[in-house]
């Protein structure tokens, strides 16, 4: 049975590997998985997959949101299904040929997340870009699209605000995962924020996220373990 600690995604955005490896260390058996960008693949590597996966049975979420041609992506999620990792990520581009050859080269190994509309993304940003007045009207159609190529192309399941997980899952279904960044429990003191559609974990979870991505919060807390138990006590409570 998935418990409360199961739900939360730690994000390691840091670009040392030594302070990777401290939270790693400090919040193993406090989250359920650990996410890895850009800023520490490209400085470890395959390495800090491998630091992970030793500190227990914690999971990782590889995010580095492929975006280019079918070949490439394909031939990048082959390498990644070879790691070991639960769910990679793509973005939901220009055309679902990107998503089918991410699916196609994941070999079943992974599950294979497309990324809707990152949750720093308003309305007149999609405006600016030069979207349908469709989509800047209402940003939930642009998610709601996007989550179609996904799922038609065979992925796992998206990223995308908590905001919109609740449609995502009446439209989609229950088994179509959910990944949620944009997660900030109530009692946090606030501080810079890059993520402009958010939301409190309970709500997220009582609308259909299957995960949350949770930095920030438990990060700057001045005990990042008691933090994370705070959230999943939130989690548990809603269950």
């Amino acid at each position: 049975m998935k418990k409360a600690k199961d739900y939360i995604i730690f994000p390691l955005d840091v670009s040392s590997v030594k302070t990777a490896k401290h939270y790693v260390e400090t919040l193993s058996e406090s989250v359920g998985m650990f996410k890895i960008g850009l800023e520490l693949f490209i400085r470890s590597g395959p390495d800090i997959i491998d630091f992970i996966k030793a500190s227990g049975a914690v999971r990782i979420f590889l995010d580095l949101k492929l975006h280019d041609i079918p070949a490439t992506v394909s031939h990048a999620m082959q390498n990644i299904a070879d790691l070991g990792v639960a769910f990679a990520t793509v973005h939901c581009g220009e055309t679902s040929r990107m998503l089918e050859a991410a699916v196609t080269g994941s070999k079943d190994k992974v599950g294979v997340l497309g990324v809707t509309v990152l949750t720093s993304v308003l309305n007149e940003d999609i405006q600016s870009a030069g979207f349908k007045k469709i989509f800047y009207d209402d940003l939930t159609k642009l998610v709601i699209k996007r989550a179609a190529m996904a799922k038609e192309a065979g992925c796992k399941g998206i990223v995308c605000s908590a905001l919109e997980v609740k449609m995502i899952k009446e439209t989609f279904g229950q088994d179509f995962v959910a990944v949620t960044p944009g997660i900030r429990p109530d009692w946090e003191a606030g501080g810079k924020n890059d993520q402009r559609r958010v939301t409190t974990p309970s709500r997220a979870v009582q609308d259909g996220s299957d995960y949350l991505v949770i930095g920030r919060p438990i990060k700057d807390a001045k005990d990042p373990k008691e933090a994370a138990a705070r959230i999943a006590e939130e989690i548990q409570a809603v269950l």
